[in-house]
């Protein structure tokens, strides 16, 4: 049976969940929340260490302001319950990305969260904020080079925004696309495309997925 320790999701469609609903789109993004609360619980129960979430791109700065705007609101909220919340569990926050784009006053939370909640050792949310791969990749290079290292496999590997290799890559929002989301450390990953938009999946599907992910036969190439 495999072990899952690092699980990456795509928590597509928030939006097309609230229009399929005659709902506001920030509705979608406030339930994607309550989802993702109880993808917390099951992973802690599932034993699964590390969990990476993408929440916002660097394509999405191409997206309407007030759409942003909201986004990064939500954002804040959620900083503010995971400051009380994470260290009772024993979850630890560590953001990825460019954060240098992100307005100061946002940026220094995220900071205070994770130096509040360093120790904790339970569960590793990973959260993607203002992430690309490829832009991840580029300024991995940038730090190898200014190190005076040697820009090979292994040093540029740990100069990753997130240098741990993904187990299980869950794509949920019926799209078939990785979408620039952790590449590198998706080399081997066993991916899942799932059909339900990120707010309908549920406590019992998403079990399903671990399940199906611990039958599967992994080779890494041999």
């Amino acid at each position: 049976m495999n072990e899952l320790k690092h699980l990456a999701i795509v928590m597509d469609g928030n939006r097309r969940w609230a229009k399929a609903k005659g709902f506001l789109a920030k509705l979608g993004y406030s339930q994607g929340v309550k989802t993702l609360q109880k993808i917390m619980k099951v992973c802690i129960e599932e034993n699964i260490s590390n969990l990476s979430l993408f929440a916002f791109s660097t394509e999405n700065w191409k997206r309407p302001q007030d759409e942003i705007d909201f986004i990064f609101e939500l954002l804040n909220r959620c900083l503010d319950e995971a400051l009380e919340q994470f260290p009772k569990n024993n979850i630890k926050l560590r953001a990825i990305g460019d954060l240098s784009r992100i307005d100061k006053d946002l940026r220094e939370k995220i900071f205070l969260v994770e130096k509040e909640t360093r120790a904790c050792n339970l569960l590793c949310v990973n959260l993607a904020i203002s992430y690309g791969a490829r832009d991840e990749i580029i300024r991995a290079a940038k730090r190898t080079l200014e190190k005076g290292l040697e820009l090979n496999e292994q040093n540029l590997s740990q100069n990753l925004d997130l240098p741990l290799d993904v187990d299980l890559m869950l794509r949920v929002g019926n799209a078939k696309r990785l979408s620039n989301f952790l590449l590198w450390q998706c080399s081997y990953a066993e991916i899942y495309f799932s059909e339900t938009l990120f707010p309908s999946l549920t406590k019992r599907e998403f079990k399903k997925i671990i399940k199906d992910f611990r039958k599967r036969e992994r080779t890494f190439g041999r």
